[in-house]
């Protein structure tokens, strides 16, 4: 199916949806004329507009200029000082909402565990401490390898608190990916887990981990949690054990939240590129709490007695904003889900929102589409009735499976806010306020508040209704990245580097007549499987590391779950001899290497790839010829012409 066939049904989407009386008459922001209202003067004047949310955080010292711009790099509130863990926790116990309920944790085998405020100020100070122990200072480096347990949170939060830089790494990355980010960080501690539990069996995260840091030296320390029971190898002098470290007598239950700088590093956070080496993108301090905080507060409509359910992996920034930081800056509760929405049966879902009485569920559009795939009687096993407003994120949703989100799911009451935003923007950029905005099914609707965004054609110009082109970001707003980890230039060249001091989001987008946004996909090499983006190039090295490998090109293919998988065409060393066998072993080398989520759907084997004189390899014919185009454009430029019909002869379906 060609990429223009599986938009085809949001170029046509006409239906409109409205928020009701009763849920906007609750909301913040309770309808379109005060939407704009809002959005004009915060556009107007964007330093007035942050500056007066930014009163709503608690400030060690008050900034003395909103914002400082010097080329494309910016600077929020320049001078000011805070903490980020402070205002996540001691801010609401100083109010008296210690005894409220932050984080509600469910384990895969449902068992439940709950922390008040007071209770996670608690556990995050005494892992403070032992981080102190160990002679972590103020932007020291910590790499977190971790599953969906409430370490990894308590972990963030404590590094926050000392004003040490924290990395968190997916738990289903594999070794090599980890030990690429652990080097590039220069991580001193690595805080990981003897094993996480995936559908019922155990995953050996400390075996991952142990392969990466062996072969990093600046780790001094790893510091494991005992999740699973599971026997692993404790190197001595190195190896520390969660539950013994933070039990210590030395240990105490208070820790000083370190006052930062409002431009003082946060976290880093690594998502893929067109090269094969990740980005380090750097959140800073106080910009990325505010706009995490105002985005939840406003998008998620939040009210005290909400039980919020987001049910993405902390390892990926929606984890970051929307289950740690955003909730709780809010003073929300937060609900954590360590396990998969199949497991044991396609209701585990519907079964969690029941049990503890979710009110706000934010999940994939992957994750709708393979529930949906299983029927409706799942969600119809199940009350659900304590939902009010749902959720999508990581990629754009397509109109039938957000009809089938609102109706099976929602019941017809709760407003969906289609998020689109990513890992550099901090939190959410483009969304329905959803007592606010009219609702059409497949688009992300408008700029949040303070987000001038734009959509120009190749030279530079507006394009019109409809057109579609290079989604931009023409203002900075406080959740930006302030750079690449270590690669200034990276940064401006990335996201600066083809329009001059406008962001470049890096999809493609149109808006219609009536001001909604529509994402249409990514305008790079990288490919969003499942809502997490995989760089093309980092594939490709992976497979040309297979010992039977010459040649490797991967482009993305539409999906009816995933949304995008990827398809390799790969060419073979002199000796070797195509076999189904072959393709699986190198489908498996490259999930042994980088991780389950970048391992190619298809492999095709071709003699050789569309390239051009100069040696380029046409990628555009590549992903026409995988998604089974007659007409796979211009190829006068090739080398070799007569390569392409072979492929389109031996192409999988």
């Amino acid at each position: 199916m060609a990429q223009q066939e599986v938009f085809a049904s949001v170029l046509k989407e006409k239906r409109v949806f409205r928020p009701s009386k009763s849920f906007s008459k609750n909301s913040y922001v309770k309808s379109m004329r005060e939407y704009k209202k809002i959005y004009r003067d915060s556009v107007k004047n964007p330093e007035k507009f942050w500056a007066e949310k930014a009163l709503q955080l608690d400030w060690f010292r008050k900034w003395k200029k909103v914002l400082v711009k010097k080329g494309d790099f910016y600077k929020w509130f320049v001078n000011g000082k805070l903490n980020v863990s402070y205002n996540c926790l001691d801010r609401h116990i100083g109010a008296g909402n210690g005894s409220k309920t932050a984080l509600i944790w469910e384990a895969e085998d449902g068992k439940v565990k709950k922390y008040t405020y007071s209770q996670l100020l608690k556990e995050v100070s005494r892992f403070a401490n032992v981080l102190k122990k160990y002679k972590l200072r103020k932007k020291d480096r910590v790499c977190i390898y971790m599953p969906m347990i409430p370490e990894l949170a308590i972990s963030m939060l404590a590094c926050a608190r000392a004003g040490i830089i924290h990395s968190v790494v997916f738990g289903g990355f594999s070794s090599d990916s980890l030990k690429d980010r652990i080097i590039d960080s220069k991580a001193k501690l690595v805080i990981t887990c003897d094993g996480s539990y995936r559908n019922g069996k155990v995953i050996p995260l400390k075996q991952n981990a142990d392969l990466a840091v062996g072969k990093c030296r600046s780790v001094k320390k790893v510091i494991v949690v005992k999740r699973c029971g599971n026997r692993v190898k404790m190197k001595k002098s190195r190896d520390l054990w969660w539950h013994q470290e933070i039990a210590g007598k030395d240990i105490k239950d208070k820790f000083n939240a370190v006052s930062m700088d409002a431009e003082d590093p946060l976290f880093i956070l690594y998502t893929s590129g067109t090269t094969g080496k990740p980005k380090g993108v750097l959140h800073t301090q106080a910009g990325y709490l505010l706009y995490a905080y105002q985005t939840f507060k406003w998008v998620f409509d939040v009210k005290d007695n909400d039980i919020y359910w987001c049910t993405a992996d902390i390892g990926w920034i929606t984890g970051h904003s929307y289950i740690v930081y955003g909730p709780l800056a809010c003073g929300a509760t937060s609900l954590m889900y360590e396990g998969s929405p199949m497991y044991p049966k396609p209701n585990r879902f519907w079964k969690i929102v029941d049990k503890h009485k979710v009110t706000i569920f934010y999940t994939a559009p992957t994750a709708i589409r393979a529930l949906m795939k299983e029927g409706d009687k799942w969600p119809k096993s199940c009350s659900l009735k304590s939902l009010r407003l749902l959720g999508t994120v990581g990629e754009p949703i397509n109109p039938e499976a957000w009809i089938w989100y609102y109706n099976v799911i929602g019941k017809k009451r709760c407003p969906i806010v289609d998020t689109w935003w990513q890992t550099e923007t901090g939190g959410i950029l483009i969304t329905p306020l959803p007592g606010a905005t009219p609702l059409k099914p497949g688009s992300a609707s408008f700029p949040f508040p303070g987000i001038v965004a734009d959509v120009l054609k190749e030279n530079g110009k507006r394009a019109k209704p409809d057109e579609g082109g290079d989604l931009v970001i023409k203002k900075p707003w406080p959740g930006m990245l302030r750079t690449i980890w270590g690669n200034d230039e990276r940064y401006k060249e990335t996201y600066f580097g083809k329009f001059r001091h406008i962001y470049l989001a890096g999809d493609t987008a149109r808006y219609d007549k009536d001001g909604y946004f529509w994402i249409l996909g990514r305008s790079d090499d990288v490919i969003k499987v499942s809502g997490h983006r995989i760089g093309t190039a980092e594939v490709e090295s992976h497979i040309v590391s297979h010992k039977a490998v010459a040649e490797a090109a991967v482009v993305p293919v539409p999906d009816a779950i995933k949304g995008w998988v990827i398809y390799a065409f790969v060419v073979l060393k002199r000796g070797n001899k195509e076999s189904d066998r072959l393709k699986d072993d190198i489908i498996e080398h490259v999930a042994k290497h980088m991780g389950h989520i970048a391992k190619p759907e298809k492999v095709q084997f071709a003699e050789d790839l569309p390239k051009t004189r100069s040696g380029k390899i046409m990628r555009r014919i590549l992903k026409a010829i995988a998604e089974g185009q007659e007409d796979v454009g211009n190829v006068t430029t090739l080398a070799d012409p007569t390569v392409v019909d072979k492929l389109k002869r031996e192409r999988i379906q």
